[in-house]
């Protein structure tokens, strides 16, 4: 959490909203590898991760997810969809913020040509073949796996937690 000092001297923390978005096709999920932001690498840089980023001000949940699958992989996106809420105070982040992930499920239109120094590498994985835990980028293989039992069971959305 970033603590603030307002004019009045009171103390504040703030807490962040980001968007993940589990992007399926044919059965399979799109994944980038994370690389750098000008030039510096990111928090957990080389592993792979579901597609997303920290939502703007001004901005609603959908157009942040519409956003971010745009500027990271050249995908539109459609039947966006809020399928969890991870509001994990303990979740990783690089600067000491409370993050609140919203990830959201998607399917893919048509892509653009896209040069983005936060993605090293597009790929598109079968649910059962997914890289390893390890090789996963923050909680992100949990959503995968509530996901792959989500298309088995389909029980209520969104899941909260």
């Amino acid at each position: 959490m970033i603590t603030c000092y307002l004019e009045n001297r009171d103390k504040v923390g703030l807490r962040h909203v980001t968007v993940g978005v589990i992007v399926v096709k044919d059965g399979k999920v799109l994944l980038e590898k994370r690389g750098t932001y000008k030039g510096k690498p990111i928090l957990e840089s080389g592993k792979w991760a579901i597609v997303g980023g920290y939502m703007d001000r001004d901005e609603g949940l959908v157009d942040a997810a519409k956003r971010e699958v745009f500027e990271e992989t050249g995908w539109k996106i459609e039947n966006v969809k809020l399928f969890r809420m991870v509001d994990n105070p303990d979740r990783p982040n690089d600067d000491n913020r409370q993050n609140v992930n919203m990830v959201f499920m998607a399917n893919p239109v048509s892509q653009d040509p896209l040069n983005s120094e936060e993605v090293t590498e597009l790929k598109w994985f079968d649910l059962d073949n997914l890289p390893p835990k390890e090789e996963i980028a923050f909680d992100f293989y949990d959503s995968l796996e509530l996901y792959k039992k989500y298309l088995k069971e389909k029980f209520l959305l969104p899941v909260l937690g």
